[in-house]
């Protein structure tokens, strides 16, 4: 019962190893970007998944209360979702920008393309 517990670091593995693949394997530029959300969002679970506190209670003083779980890494994760966000916009505002310039989003094909006229410059 012990490995069944802990399921939420099982998760965490495979959405990592998910994301990783998409990005190192797919030469499409967007669906790099969707493995790189991937990846973040199993960051995300896994400090989230640290920062609890099994019979924690929230850091407000009580009587009777001993174990405070602490509330950074979750006010870490709320910021790093934020960033998360304004990269992948960034990302995927430059690839419609590479798209409308070269006609792909392939990495193949936008390895051999010198530039929107073919010109060498």
């Amino acid at each position: 019962m012990e490995l069944l517990g802990h399921y939420n670091y099982y998760v965490v593995v495979i959405l990592m190893m998910i994301g990783l693949y998409t990005i190192i394997a797919r030469g499409n530029l967007v669906k790099k970007v969707i493995g790189l959300n991937i990846f973040q969002t199993s960051v995300f679970i896994l400090f989230i998944s640290l920062g609890k506190i099994s019979g924690a209670s929230t850091p407000v003083w009580r009587d009777g209360v001993e174990v405070y779980s602490n509330p950074l890494p979750h006010v870490l994760i709320l910021t790093a979702i934020v960033v998360g966000v304004a990269t992948t916009s960034v990302a995927l505002a430059l690839a419609v920008r590479i798209h409308e310039a070269y006609g792909s989003l392939d990495d193949d094909e936008l390895r051999g393309s010198h530039g929107p006229d073919d010109s060498i410059t």
